[in-house]
């Protein structure tokens, strides 16, 4: 695989937070205000599409029960079994992660705006790869708001949601890594108000030397 581009010395800026924390919420707020936000879950499946050597190299750890039958990537078999089994999440991780952090980088170096967002949900848990980013932006969420949202939201059981929470950053974790935090524990209006303030900061930081 061919190493990355270097990063850009665009101002970026680095959107991160726990599952069901309103990261959506807050990246489209970013682009009605024109800010392009680039996607490491969209970057996830794009470098996994059929024909893309990623989809050889899973097959080739994982065989061929992690392929649909028309070639493409049996998501829910192998989540299971990364899910289950650490060291098969390392290697799957080895496999995408990589290439995602190409693929953000290729859309920081081609944007034109006067700063860019790349959404990782699983930046705590992938840093310092990311460590190119100018800022951190956080959207933070006590747990159990995250857990009466996962529940409602994708209707998991109380055990699931803990469970899904289990597996990722703690939140102190991500707190450690932010330099701006969003708190959305009320009405998503209420987000308003905060990104329009970091807007604003953000246009300041991007047009300094």
């Amino acid at each position: 695989m061919p190493p990355a581009p270097s990063a850009s010395r665009h101002f970026v800026v680095a959107l991160t937070g726990g599952a069901a924390s309103g990261k959506s919420a807050v990246a489209r707020r970013f682009e009605s205000l024109g800010v392009r936000v680039y996607d490491a879950d969209t970057a996830a499946r794009e470098v996994v599409a059929r024909g893309e050597p990623a989809l050889a190299e899973i097959e080739f750890v994982f065989g061929a029960d992690a392929l649909n039958a028309d070639g493409t990537l049996n998501r829910r078999a192998l989540r299971e079994r990364v899910f289950a089994d650490s060291g098969a999440r390392r290697k799957l991780e080895a496999i995408v992660h990589p290439r995602v952090r190409a693929w953000l980088r290729r859309r920081v170096g081609m944007d034109r705006g006067a700063y860019c967002m790349l959404a990782i949900p699983l930046l705590a848990e992938t840093w310092p790869e990311y460590a190119w980013a100018d800022r951190v932006l956080l959207v933070d969420v006590p747990e159990a708001l995250q857990i009466e949202r996962l529940i409602r939201r994708d209707g998991l059981s109380h055990d699931e949601a803990m469970r899904m929470l289990g597996a990722q950053a703690t939140r102190a974790q991500r707190r450690a890594l932010a330099d701006d935090v969003i708190v959305n524990d009320g009405d998503e209006s209420a987000l308003d108000a905060q990104v329009a303030a970091l807007h604003a900061r953000y246009l300041e930081l991007a047009s300094k030397p």
